[in-house]
């Protein structure tokens, strides 16, 4: 059994996702670097038991971490040393202290920096023209210009004009917009479910991100692991596994499955998923999807491999409630 004091911050942090359960620990693997979530990925996959108490005071230690930085967002360094001290006790937060100084923002809004303009526009949609404005003064060039583009013309044009004539910004005005943004990102809640760690947890992560991603980790991960990799692949339920599955399964996953999003998925299919979706389906709707198919032209990979994850995640979801029973990628057929 690992003790605490034994793991590192890497083991911590695969500990972290695993509790936090797979739909949070999907949006964080959208926020991290290649490399990152080739080794996370790892640590997950060589996680098995896991002691309570071990867990508990993984997530005490981030709950901490998480406090220490509200305290020196509030009042600086010295602000929160004095409060932790009174609340943890000095040594406890001398060492806590050491590892915040090593990661503490260098510059406001410094959260937004790894984040993508689509994530940023979904943070900023609903706030203030100024509060934009002071965001995007913030931001590297580029980026800001990119989220300035996808603006609405009437906003664009008074965001541009707030900058434009921004003066001095108080530090409290600009804490506080900090504090709010930040809040909004961590509302993206978490589940409280028993760690379990192993194969099973990385297994229920990767079947919630896109299969862009799943790809590039598992390619990433074969270098390292092949064999480990390879039983990965085994439990994950992918597009094309639908082939393998019973009519009656097909049935009940196309009652619920809308038109459009199936002519996409089947633009960038095989042969083998088309044939059977189509043996599952009228006549009618076989004609009508062909035309769609044909009509349609040429189809961005990601916008086909956004419509079979809708597919796929239908089929987990329908597999959750005991609807239907599919085939995974290494499993044998079954015979009734």
């Amino acid at each position: 059994m690992v003790e605490y004091e034994e793991l590192t911050s890497r083991e911590k942090a695969a500990i972290l996702m695993i509790t936090m359960g797979k739909s949070a620990s999907a949006m964080l693997y959208r926020h991290l670097k290649d490399d990152e979530i080739e080794q996370l990925t790892l640590d997950i996959s060589a996680m098995r038991r896991i002691d309570p108490e071990v867990r508990n005071s993984v997530i005490n230690e981030f709950h901490e971490i998480c406090i220490a930085q509200q305290f020196i967002s509030e009042g600086g360094l010295d602000y929160a040393k004095e409060i932790l001290e009174e609340a943890i006790g000095p040594e406890k937060t001398s060492r806590l202290m050491e590892k915040l100084t090593t990661s503490l923002h260098t510059r406001p809004f410094d959260f937004f920096k790894d984040a993508d303009i689509e994530q940023i526009l979904n943070f900023i949609q609903d706030e203030h023209p100024q509060t934009i404005a002071l965001i995007l003064s913030y931001l590297d060039k580029a980026k800001a210009a990119a989220v300035i583009i996808e603006l609405d013309d009437e906003l664009q044009t008074d965001v541009v004009a707030r900058i434009a004539t921004m003066g001095a910004t108080s530090p409290e005005y600009i804490k506080e917009a900090e504090r709010i943004l930040e809040r909004k990102i961590s509302s993206m809640g978490t589940a409280n479910q028993e760690v379990a760690g192993g194969l099973d947890a990385i297994v229920a992560i990767l079947n919630m991100v896109d299969q862009t991603t799943e790809r590039r980790i598992l390619e990433a991960m074969e270098k390292e692991d092949e064999e480990l990799t390879d039983e990965i692949r085994s439990r994950l339920f992918v597009f094309e596994d639908i082939a393998k599955m019973d009519n009656q399964a097909i049935q009940r996953v196309l009652r619920d499955m809308d038109n459009s999003d199936l002519a996409t998925a089947l633009k960038g299919s095989s042969k083998e998923v088309t044939a059977v979706i189509f043996d599952n389906v009228s006549k009618r709707l076989q004609e009508q999807l062909k035309e769609d198919i044909e009509l349609m032209g040429p189809v961005r990979v990601r916008d086909v491999e956004e419509a079979q994850q809708k597919i796929v995640n239908m089929i987990r979801k329908l597999e959750e409630a005991g609807e239907i029973i599919p085939v995974r990628g290494g499993e044998d057929e079954m015979i009734v």
